[in-house]
């Protein structure tokens, strides 16, 4: 096999737009893998989409249509067969070589093969690959559908009618910057006898083995009639397979006594072994080629009936697994980009949070191989939903078999990743059948319930037998059943947010909670290089611009009620509406995870944004930590101890998720904000088991107060902390927040120690206003007068620090409740 990538040498132009659309050169420099934005934005043709409100003024951009031109030359190598390999291209393009049609594609998230050796010429040779305006495609695809089109869609364009990146088109965090091009490599391969086709590996472990079975086919070239030889090597073990001329399909297979087991981060290690397949001609000569490195480890579904309703537990390696995690969205709308040096910062921002989840959201793409690889080797374990989301899909043609052979490559190309433990049929979408009001625009017509409930569960269970399927994301188990309901499958808490304040997540207790989520602004870092405002405000147009949600700056406000006053400045708007979004997603996971094992898996929405936004994330746009990422790493912490409501009292709850048992002194004061101790209990040692929760029954004489409006709770389980506070914040009466700063020169950085004169809760530094690579190693401290903590900051000298204004850098809860007490 002989490999030419085409990464070079292309130009693009435009061929069809909008009349409002600017003027443009007749040829543009391209890059490939890329896409149309990018090249533009290059050639400083257009300015960044993701700056001020550009992306008003740019939407011709997806309204285009657009040709991408190669000349590339070819030496005629005597090979049997050429094909030209396209692994992404987005989305209905037609591909042209030396003026003869190879082919059209309909789909972004397929890869597509053309035979190409009758149409190359020796010398200089012409591709061109044209591609129609995304919304012109969705209009012939809805004039081939007729009726079967005029479906529920709950955001706009029609991303339900082809396949494209719903997110693409705009969502409630993203912006609409709909784009066209070659997003993946492609290249000229030329071969002779054979190739390896198709290659679905099962890797898993069975009793004390690991097996890897692969199920290979075969592509023949017109000549020849010799066999071909499969070698498979993996963990030092070999195995051979002679296929006859002729044959497509072959199994090979190797077992290995003991190997080492791939778990979960926080369970154990992830040892990777590198797996080798080669295919061999007669000779010995080696053909074609595939490698992977694989983890060995089982996985399934525990959904056992109980007297609640139904289990939701994933179970890996015999062990019940407490799902910590958030959703995972593209990570840039404009895709190449995505570095493997971004995934894996990403990822590591993930794992460094307690995380050992992330869920592959059914709106953006099947990812790259190397997000996946990078999941391997960070022992997150990846929840993959089908990409469909938010909307009604047609079954008929000419969706239905672009769905079908797009959900087969998906499953055969993500098989080989340890870290991918569950498929999911869609986000949503049975969900919105019910109780969106979707059956009384539908009638009798299918919305895609064929997919989810038929096409799917059995292409997995031909293709991937080793891991589950569910059908959706919230999904009950049953059509029968309410698709949201606590006591089966997995929930979506949104009432919260949308309706009412996060206190209301207590009245649930999911078995698996999917989706919830809190919304925030970015970092202010991120917000000055987005939004180049001189006076920026809430509502100020380029800040609101990037605030994508349905009176999402509203529901900001009206989360504060009871808590905070709605702030004055931008400064305590951006503060506080960062402090609350990390307060009631602490208070969502905390009462969760206290109601292990009924509960088994959290999935905050969501750990990452795709541009500057006002949003969900924990990492805003340019992958900045907000409070709310801290706050997940409190809150995911293999220890947590939390206090909760329970019965007419408040108990404390210790969370293991650790693999050991966990035997320690356990110490519950109740205190004034002067610091003064008012009443103890101290039991000498708890023991709570490895992947197991204790209840630790607070004495009533120190759980109730005096003074509720003065007073808290802390309570230590060896290296576990947990407060509790009596009213909210704008009851309290805290004490004005005073303080020391000392800071001091470390080899990587600096540290700042900040010693506590009063009482101090959710401390917190913003050091990305000093510089905007800057980053704080925690936030979100309570101190009590007296106490001091260091705090290891990167990005910044000592000498910027010590000039720095520290009233917006430095901020605490008690400056933002109203009114403060002296």
């Amino acid at each position: 096999m002989k490999r030419q990538t085409l990464d070079t040498g292309w130009t693009i132009s435009r061929l069809r737009a909008p009349s409002t659309a600017p003027a443009l050169p007749n040829s543009i420099q391209a890059a490939v893998p890329g896409n149309v934005h990018l090249d533009l934005m290059a050639a400083q043709l257009i300015t960044d989409p993701y700056l001020d409100v550009n992306e008003i003024s740019q939407d011709w951009i997806g309204r285009s249509a657009w040709r991408y031109r190669l000349a590339f030359d070819w030496d005629g190598e005597d090979a049997e067969r050429t094909d030209l390999s396209c692994l992404g291209l987005d989305t209905a393009a037609r591909l042209e070589l030396n003026g003869t049609l190879l082919g059209e594609t309909r789909n972004m998230h397929r890869s597509y093969r053309f035979a190409i050796e009758e149409h190359l010429k020796s010398g200089r040779n012409e591709l061109i690959v044209d591609f129609q305006s995304a919304y012109e495609h969705g209009e012939d695809v809805r004039k081939q559908l007729g009726t079967a089109a005029d479906i529920p869609q709950n955001y706009p364009g029609p991303s339900n009618l082809i396949r494209k990146m719903a997110c693409n088109f705009g969502w409630d965090w993203g912006p609409s910057v709909v784009t066209s091009g070659i997003w993946k490599p492609i290249a000229v391969e030329s071969w002779s006898k054979a190739r390896l086709g198709t290659i679905r590996p099962e890797i898993t472990l069975q009793g004390s083995q690991g097996v890897a079975r692969l199920h290979v086919e075969i592509e023949w070239a017109e000549k020849g009639t010799d066999s071909v030889a499969l070698v498979l090597s993996v963990g030092g073990k070999r195995a051979e397979v002679r296929v006859a001329q002729g044959e497509t399909h072959a199994l090979i297979e190797c077992r290995i006594d003991n190997p080492q087991v791939w778990w979960p981060h926080g369970m154990g290690g992830q040892p990777l072994y590198d797996l080798d397949l080669q295919l061999l001609g007669s000779d010995g000569a080696a053909l074609d080629g595939w490698k992977r490195r694989v983890g060995f480890r089982s996985v399934r579904l525990d959904t056992t009936p109980d007297e609640i309703g139904s289990a939701f537990t994933l179970v890996v390696n015999d062990v019940p697994v407490f799902a910590r995690g958030a959703n995972w969205i593209p990570d840039d709308c404009f895709l190449p980009r995505v570095t493997r040096e971004r995934y894996r910062d990403r990822i590591a921002q993930a794992r460094d949070a307690n995380m050992n989840m992330l869920r592959v959201w059914g709106g953006g793409i099947y990812e790259t191989d190397t997000f996946y690889e990078e999941c391997d080797a960070a022992g997150i374990m990846v929840w993959q939903d089908f990409l469909f989301a938010c909307a009604t899909y047609p079954e008929e043609e000419p969706v239905y078999s672009e769905i079908e052979a797009e959900a087969r490559e998906a499953i055969t190309r993500l098989m080989p990743y340890a870290s991918l433990v569950i498929w999911n049929g869609n986000n949503e979408n049975i969900w919105g059948y019910f109780d969106w009001g979707w059956q009384d625009v539908l009638g009798n017509r299918p919305w895609g319930a064929g997919y989810y409930l038929d096409l799917l569960p059995k292409l997995v269970a031909e293709i991937d037998p080793t891991r589950p399927y569910w059908a959706g994301s919230p999904y009950s188990g049953s059509m029968e059943i309410a698709p949201n309901a606590d006591e089966h499958g997995c929930k979506h808490i949104w009432d919260v947010w949308n309706e009412v304040g996060y206190e209301t997540y207590r009245n649930y207790i999911p078995r698996f909670c999917s989706e919830f989520g809190w919304q925030a602004p970015p970092t202010f870092a991120t917000l000055a290089q987005s939004v180049r405002e001189k006076d920026r405000a809430a509502a100020s147009p380029g800040v609101l611009h990037h605030q994508k949600a349905t009176s999402g700056n509203d529901k900001l406000l009206m989360g504060l009620e009871g808590w905070f006053p709605h702030p004055q400045n931008f400064d305590d708007w951006l503060f506080v509406t960062q402090l609350n979004q990390a307060r009631a997603i602490s208070f969502g996971i905390d009462h969760m995870r206290s109601h292990r094992p009924t509960c088994m898996g959290t999935i905050v929405w969501q750990l990452n944004d795709c541009w500057p936004v006002t949003s969900w994330a924990a990492l805003d746009g340019a992958g900045r930590k907000k409070p709310l990422w801290y706050a997940l790493k409190h809150s995911y912490a293999p220890h947590l101890l939390t206090i909760q409501p329970r019965g007419d009292g408040l108990a404390a709850v210790a969370v293991n998720d650790a693999t050991l048992f966990w035997r320690v002194p356990f110490t519950v004061e109740r205190f004034d904000f002067n610091g003064t101790l008012l009443a103890r209990h101290h039991v000498w040692r708890i023991l709570c088991d490895r992947f197991e929760n204790t209840d630790i029954d607070i004495p009533a004489d120190v759980a109730t107060p005096a003074d509720p409006r003065r007073e808290f709770l802390r309570a230590r389980l060896g290296d576990a902390e947990a407060w509790w506070f009596f009213e909210k914040d704008m009851k309290l009466q805290y004490p004005q927040p005073r303080f020391d700063v000392e800071s001091a020169q470390t080899t990587d950085g600096i540290t700042v120690t900040i010693t506590a004169q009063s009482f101090l809760r959710d401390l917190c530094l913003f050091v990305d206003r000093i510089g905007p690579n800057a980053e704080v190693d925690d936030m979100l401290v309570n101190l009590a007068p007296g106490e001091r903590r260091t705090f290891r900051i990167r990005g910044i000298s000592k000498e910027a620090f010590d000039d720095a204004d520290l009233r917006t850098v430095v901020r605490t809860a008690n400056q933002v409740a109203e009114p403060p007490h002296h």
